[in-house]
């Protein structure tokens, strides 16, 4: 399906409504996981011409965002990762661990930048940071999309090397669904349980009877409640 490539009109108007000199691009991957981390990445582009192809990873196949991941690694003008891993997300709620992911990879940029684009209608990164959210950044600006892109191939080589960890978690598919649920990964935990790497304040537990005593409770049930939306996504 046709697409129009991204462009740096968003990164314009904060520079020239603001007079921010150096925006990022924030996105997220991993939230609707089971397991594994939520991953963010934060890309800094300038007004550069993108690479040919560029946008949201999810509408680029695997080996062509590989490709497109390696390119860009090189083109950015920096860029850097965050991980929340599935303890924190456990204890914190997805919006608190996806905050503490942002601020993990922006506080490892470089140079800190004076604005972010951040995907999403939703501001999980707040003060101090000067925030402009767009939805569907991940297809419409530049910085997102390349975020986009390196945050789904990093996150999905992270959770192909747990399939291979003594061979012990082969049978859950993490190479071919990064954490998500698909059939092979709900008949594994149906026969073997969660993994360390599973997210177990999640509502999938509820469906596992055998397993369902290993559930933890976050402290707070509106955090609870307000997460409960978000966990039966598959964007994999």
């Amino acid at each position: 399906m046709p697409y129009e490539p991204p462009t740096h009109t968003v990164e314009r108007s904060i520079r020239a409504t603001t007079g921010a000199k150096i925006v990022a691009g924030v996105d997220e991957v991993g939230r609707g996981a089971w397991a594994g981390p939520v991953t963010v990445c934060a890309a800094i582009t300038g007004l550069r011409r993108p690479p040919a192809g560029l946008t949201d990873s999810k509408l680029i196949t695997p080996k062509r965002r590989t490709e497109l991941a390696a390119v860009l690694e090189g083109w950015v003008t920096a860029y850097a990762l965050g991980d929340a891993s599935p303890e924190e997300i456990d204890e914190l709620g997805m919006t608190a661990a996806l905050r503490l992911a942002a601020v993990r990879a922006l506080e490892a940029l470089p140079v800190r930048p004076d604005a972010v684009i951040l995907d999403g209608k939703h501001d999980y990164l707040g003060l101090p940071w000067q925030v402009r959210t767009v939805i569907k950044g991940d297809q419409s600006c530049i910085a997102v999309s390349a975020a986009s892109v390196i945050a789904k191939v990093r996150r999905d080589a992270m959770m192909a090397q747990l399939a291979g960890v003594q061979g012990q978690y082969a049978g859950f598919g993490f190479a071919d669904n990064a954490g998500y649920p698909s059939p092979v990964h709900k008949a594994a935990l149906e026969e073997l349980g969660p993994t360390p790497y599973h997210r177990l304040s999640w509502s999938y537990l509820d469906a596992l009877p055998q397993w369902r005593h290993l559930k933890k409770t976050r402290l707070s049930a509106e955090a609870a409640a307000l997460e409960s939306g978000g966990q039966l996504g598959f964007d994999f």
